[in-house]
């Protein structure tokens, strides 16, 4: 049972996708006229269109909700002492894609999510450039919202095992995803894209299976899962566990599968 009840996780929805909306413009004003890059201690870029998005959101969220804390990937240095006493927060990428900002490609995101009890229970998505975003709450269900702010209920699709469509990676493939891929059948499709743009594919319905074996952090699925699971699909470990939030010290992803069709088949190709 949720803490929050549905009609407020409704209106929190869409004052989320206004901070979204929000960062999203500082970001494009940046990716517009030029921007620095530095690197972080594990040698991920950070641009100063991170930090602006970063500071913009968590300002505009403690002040619409004083009481929940906030952990940003640019902000993520609490100690899980503290993190395991909170029952909620929001979760927080302020650029994920930041390697496709840097190329500029334009497959980049704002993603913030709820999470309460290890659960995402509220994901938005907003991408700057297209102005499109995807929405999500728990019970609720997930829509996508086109550049003119039409809102389209999205739903995942039934699997074809002759007709399979992959979410890759834009930047991040490996080994172990070239594997699975071989394993599939001969006339399968990869659709190559970037940042949590292949959570949205399987939402949507274009995509079949989105394979992360690669590192990821929780910021980079929040959002995605609650999008990805009110549509009617699964965000799960290599052992088909659900994906869950401050568990443990490491803000570190397993690998994980994001699966739009719950009974199909798929430990035969892993």
């Amino acid at each position: 049972m949720s803490l929050i009840q549905a009609s407020q996780l409704e209106i929190l929805k869409k004052e989320v996708l206004s901070i979204a909306q929000e960062a999203g413009e500082k970001i494009l004003r940046i990716y517009e006229t030029g921007f620095d890059i530095e690197r972080k201690n594990d040698n991920s870029p950070l641009t100063n269109a991170d930090m602006a998005a970063h500071k913009h959101i968590c300002a505009r969220l403690k002040s619409l909700t004083p009481k929940i804390p906030i952990l940003s990937e640019e902000s993520s240095h609490i100690p899980y002492e503290e993190r395991q006493q909170w029952q909620q927060y929001w979760l927080v990428d302020p650029l994920d894609g930041t390697r496709e900002f840097i190329k500029r490609n334009g497959e980049f995101s704002v993603n913030i999510a709820l999470i309460e009890k290890n659960r995402s229970i509220l994901g938005v998505i907003y991408i700057p450039v297209s102005g499109e975003a995807y929405t999500a709450a728990s019970g609720i269900g997930a829509t996508k919202i086109d550049s003119d702010g039409n809102e389209l209920v999205i739903n995942v699709v039934k699997t074809k095992p002759d007709n399979i469509t992959i979410a890759g990676s834009r930047s991040h493939g490996n080994e172990r995803l070239q594997n699975f891929i071989t394993n599939l059948p001969d006339d399968s499709e990869v659709l190559s894209i970037g940042s949590s743009l292949k959570f949205c594919l399987v939402a949507e319905g274009k995509a079949d299976i989105y394979p992360r074996f690669g590192p990821t952090s929780e910021w980079d699925s929040g959002a995605a899962q609650c999008i990805v699971e009110e549509a009617g699909g699964i965000v799960v470990d290599t052992g088909f566990n659900s994906l869950r939030y401050n568990t443990k010290a490491s803000l570190l992803n397993p690998p994980f599968l994001v699966i739009a069709d719950r009974e199909f088949n798929w430990q035969q190709y892993l």
